[in-house]
């Protein structure tokens, strides 16, 4: 009798949960790699952007900021919701918002509508991007796992380069016309793809599906927004009261948000982040150094468009180009990946971090000597050996996050990933942007990307002490 009564539809996913196969798995890649272009898309073309639109600093900075901050506070709601009413039904859902806010972007009349149509642009993406890791999550085990999960880490790696490499080959090729528009655009034809693959990708959901934990959603915004907001748009729009009242906020919303977590934990509700999920060893000194990674990372692609157009003076193209080579390297390194943990467990991490951190100082060596001399390919081997060392780094440490995680917790545990990977990226580009762009008026170009270059590896090193802390054996 208790089964007649069961709210679960009979054609729910019931353990064992059905396998991903490659076509389900390619599609769920598509909608990864997504999200992660169109956050570094804009890069190479803002100035295009605000010599079009007339944006001005502060409005190109919301351009970016705005994506950021709406991806990274609906990233835990987003996987809470795929638990509850189906990851599929979300995936398809959210690739459906993210093709039609994308041609929102690309017909934006104005600055401000562009703005408004990647805060949404950004929302889409939450809605998208958790179903991808719990749908790899609750649909594979074993080495089948480990590979769909270095797939995952290779495609949103090499997305975020790419994503500027894309962004100047369309600026360059300005089809019919479209000029910047078209690194919008684009995104329709490909979401309408996924959309028809979908039907690949199985159907799974939480076996015991819970209510959206509404307090816990409103103080975990209100800690992100209060954070995020006033770093990533504060510099450009003079520092307001506005900024300083947020930032005051934070450290109360975010304590308020522990408490009532934990709260509602000890009362045998589900909280929208679990405290003890975080008490998982493995996502614990996982999510340690996915925070020192992207506060490097982010910063670092952000500073090197702005370094590559009007430091070197390359175009769109060319300062899209010249980073090929830390694509490929990092593509490669994430391949290399799995081997390599199997065997060496977090050594392999902790090598991966080593090697990143040579990559950053022969970048720096590279820009201090040969700045005058320098082409779109006269940083290829540095960023060779960089790219190198974060696909090795990326891959290993975002399987050892989830590789603990219940199945009936996998959208929230990839929400809680990626939101931290995306938060600390989006403060990357604010930090390590507002410092390159403050010393490049008094220093120059050149002699500010080296001190940035010097801050970024601190990051760097902080990933090589925190990777010892990852469990000895990498799952």
């Amino acid at each position: 009798m208790s089964e007649t009564r069961t709210p679960v539809p009979v054609s729910s996913p019931v353990r064992p949960s059905p396998a991903l196969g490659a076509a389900g798995l390619f599609t769920v890649l598509v909608g990864a790699a997504l999200p992660m272009v169109d956050f570094f898309v804009v890069n190479v073309a803002l100035p295009t952007i605000d010599h079009d639109l007339h944006a001005g600093p502060a409005l190109l900075e919301m351009v970016v900021g705005g994506y950021g901050v709406a991806y990274a506070v609906l990233l835990v709601l987003g996987g809470r919701l795929g638990d509850m009413i189906g990851r599929r039904r979300l995936f398809v859902w959210g690739t459906a918002a993210f093709g039609l806010t994308s041609v929102a972007c690309g017909l934006a009349p104005d600055a401000w509508t562009l703005v408004a149509a990647r805060v949404a642009q950004g929302a889409a993406s939450a809605l998208m991007l958790p179903q991808v890791l719990a749908t790899i999550q609750a649909t594979t085990s074993g080495p089948r796992r480990g590979r769909a999960m270095s797939l995952y880490s290779a495609t949103t790696g090499v997305a975020s380069a790419f994503g500027q490499v894309l962004g100047g080959v369309l600026l360059a090729a300005d089809l019919w016309g479209t000029s910047w528009r078209s690194i919008f655009l684009v995104n329709a034809p490909v979401t309408l793809l996924a959309l028809l693959l979908a039907r690949f990708v199985p159907e799974t959901r939480s076996e015991h599906p819970t209510r959206v934990d509404g307090p816990g959603t409103v103080l975990l915004s209100l800690t992100l927004v209060a954070l995020l907001v006033p770093l990533t748009e504060g510099r450009s729009a003079g520092w307001p009261v506005w900024a300083w009242v947020l930032l005051a906020v934070f450290p109360f919303a975010a304590y308020a948000f522990v408490r009532t977590e934990a709260r509602a934990e000890r009362a045998g509700r589900t909280p929208l982040v679990p405290p003890s999920l975080l008490r998982i060893h493995s996502v614990r000194s996982g999510l340690a150094v996915l925070v020192s990674f992207g506060l490097g990372w982010g910063g670092f692609m952000f500073v090197i468009a702005v370094a590559y157009q009007e430091g070197l003076r390359l175009g769109p193209l060319d300062a899209g180009l010249a980073l090929i080579p830390l694509s490929v390297a990092f593509f490669t390194g994430s391949l290399l990946g799995p081997r390599l943990g199997a065997r060496y467990g977090r050594r392999a991490v902790t090598a991966g971090a080593l090697l990143q951190g040579v990559g950053v100082v022969g970048l720096a060596l590279t820009f201090h000597g040969g700045w005058d001399a320098l082409g779109p390919w006269g940083t290829a081997p540095a960023l060779v050996v960089q790219g190198l060392g974060q696909g090795l780094l990326l891959p290993l440490t975002l399987r050892t996050v989830l590789s603990e995680v219940p199945v009936a917790q996998a959208g929230v545990g990839g929400g809680v990933m990626v939101t931290t990977q995306q938060s600390f990226m989006a403060l990357g580009v604010a930090v390590l942007g507002s410092l390159f762009l403050s010393l490049s008026g008094s220093l120059g170009m050149r002699d500010a990307l080296t001190v940035t270059l010097g801050v970024h590896l601190v990051s760097v090193v902080a990933n090589v002490v925190l990777s010892r802390r990852l469990p000895a054996a990498l799952r």
